[in-house]
């Protein structure tokens, strides 16, 4: 692999990823919910930071930007949509442009829903996605701004990708997202073997993050609303997908 990661918690539930190059020694943190953690990984790596990823505009993914680019003199990328609220940034990009880390090119892709202008980064040779706010394991993200369709799309466009990237996503909610998933999709036997490895690694104070494409399109409720035992759930069988995931994420809404 072409490269390797460093996951850490931050703040109370959010997830801080460090991407690093093995051929240049670049370093990317996707997002910077708080700096402290951040310097720590680096410390603890030895990994020197060269660039921030901004997934998008909320202060839990974009508190520690300033201090890190002022103490690195890193390079911040960040969504276009969303410019005015990651002031720090040197670059915005948008769906389809190209972001290198190093040697390592990542695929910008929009993905709004969560918010109105939310961007995930998908690095192919690394078989990498930074998913943000967008999709969580076994979860996605909830609607602040964006229509159910708006969703639906973002999630279709990532499940498209190989079964077999790795999904960094923004928090550790798995195992809420798999009490949920279980109570959607009671009788999908894979949903029920990784749910009960979830359990195991959240008692043991693990983190759930990366998880796998493949796991996500197989468990993932939201990801299988064009499925008929999750429109089934929702009492809505025979209807169209993105009805059935807005019945499922309002369900999440209040579970």
């Amino acid at each position: 692999m072409p490269a390797e990661f460093h996951v850490f918690p931050c703040l109370s539930d959010n997830i801080g990823v460090l991407m690093r190059d093995k051929e240049t020694g670049a370093c990317a943190s996707i997002d910077a919910p708080e700096a402290e953690p951040i310097l720590a990984a680096l410390e603890q790596t030895g990994w020197k930071l060269t660039d921030i990823l901004v997934t998008h505009k909320h202060p839990d993914h974009v508190a520690g930007v300033a201090e890190l680019k002022e103490r690195f003199g890193a390079r911040v990328v960040a969504p276009v949509r969303e410019a005015e609220f990651v002031p720090e940034a040197d670059l915005f990009v948008n769906q389809g442009d190209t972001v290198m880390v190093g040697s390592l090119s990542g695929t910008v892709l929009f993905t709004p829903g969560h918010t109105a202008g939310h961007i995930s980064y998908y690095f192919a040779g690394a078989r990498a996605l930074f998913a943000g706010d967008t999709l969580f394991a076994l979860g996605c993200g909830r609607l602040l701004e964006g229509s159910p369709e708006d969703m639906w799309r973002s999630l279709q466009k990532l499940a498209a990708l190989p079964d077999d990237t790795q999904v960094f996503c923004g928090h550790e909610y798995t195992l809420s997202n798999a009490r949920f998933a279980l109570a959607a999709d009671p009788d999908n036997a894979a949903l029920k073997l990784r749910a009960a490895v979830v359990e195991g690694q959240r008692a043991d104070g693990q983190l759930t993050v990366p998880s796998l494409l493949r796991d996500e399109k197989a468990t993932n409720p939201f990801l299988r609303a064009d499925q008929p035992a999750l429109a089934a759930a929702v009492d809505l069988d025979g209807s169209d997908p993105v009805a059935v995931f807005a019945a499922l994420r309002e369900w999440k809404n209040n579970f």
